[in-house]
């Protein structure tokens, strides 16, 4: 019973706060259509040529750049020293989401580390104490289970969402002195790209936050759920 209601808890959390963050992706997916900017956009140097500019800003070119045009997401691997930029060489916005991913780069080996290590932790416990559940018995210990994997998903949403908004807020500024720099773009031109980035960024930090924490309610209702059905079998 306990597990049944920790699931009806952590369902309505997310509804409520689904309503208070007014999630709507369909409105963030509005604003990034935008063929004007992609347009002007396209008169600035490619994906690649961008990223060097901004981890010379950051002081940080031993990063390595790949482009993957099969991908549609870009990404920063702490492992390997990386970024992956997507096929996003027609969008305005990927001005803004290679400045996002060097500012990644350089957010602290410490931090960056420790989410890398620990993210994987989370989700190999996560995986063990729902193989014990399915398959095991230790029925005395479950709640204990629940209660660490709320306790981990709590720390791992309190750094994501640390490196995650602290690279979406700066990311503006750092595209926009790129921009600046160039002197490709007129300055009225760079406004409106930087008005439709701020925009985004007050629609995607909200959303952001708010699949974040999905990700770790996912996590809480699965578990739950099976430790439910399995006391219900017995």
């Amino acid at each position: 019973m306990e597990f049944l209601i920790i699931i009806i808890i952590v369902v309505n959390l997310l509804l409520i706060l689904k309503f208070i963050f007014d999630i709507n992706l369909k409105e963030i997916k509005k604003i990034v259509e935008d063929k004007e900017l992609d347009e002007l956009t396209k008169k600035l140097p490619d994906n690649k040529e961008i990223c060097k500019w901004y981890l010379k800003k950051l002081n940080n070119e031993n990063v390595q750049i790949e482009e993957n045009e099969g991908k549609q997401t870009c990404l920063y691997i702490w492992l390997t020293n990386k970024i992956l930029i997507a096929n996003i060489k027609n969008t305005y916005t990927r001005i803004q989401t290679i400045a996002h991913e060097c500012l990644h780069s350089v957010q602290g080996n410490k931090i960056l580390s420790f989410n890398f290590i620990y993210s994987n932790i989370y989700l190999i416990y996560f995986l063990i104490i729902s193989s014990i559940v399915l398959f095991g018995k230790f029925q005395n210990l479950w709640f204990l289970f629940v209660t660490i994997l709320i306790v981990l998903g709590m720390v791992y949403l309190l750094v994501r969402n640390y490196l995650e908004n602290d690279a979406m807020i700066k990311a503006r500024y750092l595209a926009k002195e790129y921009m600046e720099d160039t002197k490709i773009l007129k300055n009225e031109e760079i406004e409106k790209i930087i008005f439709k980035y701020d925009e985004i960024n007050i629609l995607g930090i909200k959303s952001t936050n708010f699949y974040l924490f999905l990700s770790i309610c996912r996590k809480i209702i699965i578990f739950s759920l099976i430790c439910f059905i399995r006391i219900v079998a017995f």
